[in-house]
């Protein structure tokens, strides 16, 4: 019984050495020839297909409710000349990457655990070593790589749409002067902001194409196995996301001090 529980309470360590272990596998691939330029731009073709749009409706409201809230807020302090500034530092730097990774996540991700669980259970994976085929080098590392390639760009869609939300949103609901807002972007948002945005979005696109890739790799039991394992990475990849957006902002507001107005 004790050995039991032992276990149980030991196997998410295990896990997530294994895990960790899988992204150094992944990272020393990556400078292996011959890259798969084919794999990657058709894997980097379709996750942006099935997450533009999505992303770009996800945005307008993720600007908005934050250009609301903000707006709002400083509103009651007598600074409204300075919500535009305030609504931009919040979307660059929080709202665009979170928005980014949770699209990527949910629906990029779960289509390479479920591609990569399904060739597992086929033995297809098996095959390839058999062979001399590295599917880390062979399939994974495209994937990865064109995750954070769509994150990256996808995060300056974020970045644009959300900011643009806002500014309507402020303008029409809350009567907001335009020239005010455009002029106040200066005030208090510095390029490093835009840097460390894009970073953000870069990171969370490699983490949620490494758990997807892990996860999708490492199914069995069957068709029901890889609906565990894309439901499993989904919700990993959020609990790392948010993790590791805390641990990089906190870093980023320690390196950079912020802009006074």
């Amino acid at each position: 019984m004790a050995s039991d529980v032992a276990t149980r309470v030991l196997a998410p360590i295990g896990t997530a050495g294994k895990l960790f272990a899988f992204a150094l596998d992944v990272g020393r691939n990556l400078f292996k020839r011959p890259f798969q330029t084919r794999e990657y731009i058709q894997q980097a073709w379709f996750i942006a297909s099935v997450t533009i749009i999505p992303t770009a409706l996800v945005a307008i409201p993720f600007g908005a409710v934050i250009a609301l809230q903000v707006g709002s807020l400083i509103k009651q302090f007598g600074a409204q000349s300075f919500t535009g500034s305030a609504s931009v530092l919040a979307v660059v730097q929080q709202a665009a990457p979170i928005a980014t990774a949770l699209l990527i996540a949910g629906a990029g991700g779960s289509a390479i655990a479920a591609d990569l669980g399904a060739r597992k259970i086929r033995e297809e994976l098996d095959a390839m070593m058999v062979l001399g085929i590295d599917p880390i080098q062979r399939l994974v590392v495209p994937r990865v790589l064109a995750c954070m390639t769509v994150a990256f760009f996808l995060n300056g869609l974020v970045t644009v749409v959300g900011v643009a939300g806002g500014y309507v949103f402020n303008v029409i609901l809350q009567d907001g002067t335009p020239g005010a807002y455009l002029a106040s972007f200066t005030a208090l948002a510095q390029l490093p902001d835009l840097y460390v945005g894009l970073v953000k979005a870069v990171v969370f696109g490699l983490i949620a194409a490494i758990v997807a890739s892990y996860k999708g790799a490492n199914a069995g039991g069957g068709p029901k196995g890889v609906g565990d394992a894309v439901n499993e990475s989904v919700v990993i990849t959020f609990l790392l996301l948010f993790v590791v957006n805390l641990v990089i902002s906190a870093i980023y507001l320690q390196v950079i001090p912020p802009k006074t107005g």
